[in-house]
């Protein structure tokens, strides 16, 4: 059984930031790609951004420049800083990760159960 927890949502004025923070937990053998989606109402649920294994990072357009991630693969986390928060950024926030069981087994997606992050003032 694998498991991602996600935390570091909450409310937030325009111009703050945040920290969200996704856990992977259990039978890993290792992680390939860890990424962040989104889905605010009424809308599909859209990329973020990801970071491979290696670090190799991408971007949405949309937030380039105000958002980062990062990934500590010692603790199986993965990190998204977001400054400079705008009300179009208010969505729930979803953890991915692509994750491997054992050495001889394919890499499956995996996701967190989503965090509520509104920009308000």
């Amino acid at each position: 059984q694998v498991q991602l927890a996600e935390s570091g949502g909450g409310l937030v004025q325009p111009g703050g930031s945040l920290r969200l923070s996704c856990a992977a937990s259990g039978s890993i053998f290792s992680i390939n790609a860890m990424g962040w989606y989104r889905q605010a109402p009424g809308k599909q649920r859209e990329l973020v951004a990801t970071i491979t294994s290696g670090a190799s990072t991408s971007y949405a357009d949309s937030v380039k420049g105000r958002f980062t991630i990062s990934r500590d693969n010692a603790k199986n986390t993965v990190y998204l800083q977001m400054n400079s928060l705008q009300p179009e950024d208010t969505a729930v926030y979803y953890c991915n990760a692509v994750i491997r069981r054992a050495a001889w087994s394919r890499g499956n997606d995996y996701w967190g159960q989503g965090t509520q992050v509104t920009v308000s003032s």
